[in-house]
């Protein structure tokens, strides 16, 4: 433990149920363009200290850095548009280039390929899908240990990957579950992940005036104002201070291991923000929290080292720490250090979750795990702050109809009804007024 004291495309893709919004034909009745991913999720409003951070930790020009966030966000939506065709053929998606300009989607039938490249991806035919690679990764979650510290579904090589700190100890682990070895790649290594001990996100804060955590993504529940952060840093009940040493709050609930998330309600003395220190102390804006996917650009903010960048390795993956198993992480390659935990993962304006733990720090290099933001949202009942907000509709000023509702969790694959139609939701994230179904298909699909 560590703690700190075209036509023929058109008709492929319909025929395929893969048609991405704004790909068809002339109609008799056009409807007005929708907003591109990129619009909504407002990649253009990145700040220059991000796109610096970006530059540095990722070897890009100020081109590139901005052309990646754009990239990335359209390839999101557009993976997203194919895994709801796809259906259970899908076998994972991710992006490469330096500007993270090429986007490939992978599938088991042969038969998809030429819709999948009609949509403007490269296609990848793969034996396995990614629901069977994350049954297998369930079954060895139950029964890891700590020699078998982290697993994940690495949809580039469409395998299970298994880390082991003793030889032996992934093929003991396969054997005690019945797994397949050819599903799996047995990766050695000297790492241990552990919980990176240590109201805008990034800042420290102190627990029964001792260990030091980090500030994850300010939130609000009712008129109750606080943050998500890390479950390792303190469980409910623990009384926290803030980076002033000044009496902040206490933490409301907490889980940690299974996963590793807690929120924290403070005091009348502390305001929410729509903020994450950023390079130097400057403030990053939070927009939303849409997921980003796999090659995507993150950038971490924490107590002890500030404000570093990397990439989203995989999503989902399981990690074995002392205390025991959490999943439903992801694994990034941005370094971290003990303080560092709780604080705030983002990607171009959009959160993506708090610091869990890791392995190596900011010299060498290292790995770390987020747990995603959007999991404590809905199970806390908290609305994220985020820039330019919107209490929504007033007295008298209803929705116009619909099961839809800005400040609810919308996980991908549930569906909401707006305006008279129905829609399902492509991309997890937290609704927001402004983001209703019919103004956002990098979100919503309607049905």
């Amino acid at each position: 433990m560590l703690k700190r004291h075209a036509r023929a495309a058109c008709t492929a893709l319909a025929a395929a149920g893969l048609l991405l919004a704004g790909t068809g034909g002339a109609t008799a009745d056009p409807a007005p363009a929708a907003p591109s991913a990129s619009t909504t999720l407002r990649t253009a409003d990145a700040p220059p200290e991000l796109l610096a951070a970006m530059q540095r930790d990722l070897g890009l020009t100020p081109t590139q850095a901005k052309a990646r966030l754009a990239n990335e966000a359209e390839a999101g939506a557009a993976a997203a548009r194919l895994q709801a065709g796809l259906g259970a053929a899908f076998a994972g998606a991710w992006v490469d280039g330096a500007d993270a300009g090429t986007l490939t989607v992978a599938t088991t039938r042969a038969a998809d390929a030429a819709a999948i490249r009609a949509a403007g991806a490269r296609a990848a035919v793969v034996a396995r899908t990614l629901a069977d690679l994350d049954a297998a990764k369930a079954a060895l979650d139950r029964a890891a240990t700590a020699a078998t510290p982290v697993r994940y579904v690495d949809p580039r090589s469409n395998s299970l990957v298994v880390e082991e700190t003793e030889a032996g100890a992934a093929a003991g682990l396969l054997a005690a579950t019945g797994t397949d070895p050819g599903l799996v790649t047995v990766v050695r290594t000297a790492e241990a992940p552990r919980p990176l001990y240590d109201l805008r996100g990034g800042d420290a804060y102190y627990m029964n005036g001792s260990g030091r955590c980090s500030v994850g993504f300010p939130v609000t529940k009712g008129s109750t104002q606080g943050f998500a952060t890390a479950g390792h840093c303190g469980r409910a009940g623990t009384t926290t201070s803030g980076f002033n040493q000044v009496a902040q709050g206490s933490f409301q609930a907490s889980v940690f291991p299974g996963n590793d998330m807690a929120w924290v309600a403070t005091n009348a003395q502390w305001t929410a923000t729509p903020y994450v220190k950023g390079s130097g102390g400057a403030n990053v804006q939070v927009a939303g929290s849409v997921l980003q996917p796999v090659g995507s650009s993150v950038c971490r903010s924490g107590s002890t080292t500030g404000w570093h960048c990397g990439t989203v390795q995989q999503h989902n993956t399981s990690v074995t720490y002392p205390e025991g198993t959490i999943s439903g992480v992801t694994r990034t390659t941005v370094c971290a250090e003990p303080g560092d935990s709780g604080g705030s993962y983002i990607s171009g304006s959009q959160a993506q979750g708090v610091t869990s733990g890791g392995s190596g720090n900011c010299s060498s290099g290292g790995t770390t795990f987020f747990q995603p933001l959007n999991p404590i949202l809905s199970a806390y009942g908290l609305t994220l702050k985020v820039s330019g907000s919107d209490p929504g509709p007033g007295p008298g000023d209803p929705e116009p109809g619909g099961t839809w509702k800005a400040g609810t969790v919308y996980a991908t694959g549930a569906t909401a009804t707006y305006g008279g139609a129905n829609y399902r939701c492509i991309q997890g994230h937290q609704a927001q007024t402004g983001w209703e179904p019919p103004n956002v298909p990098a979100l919503w699909q309607r049905l």
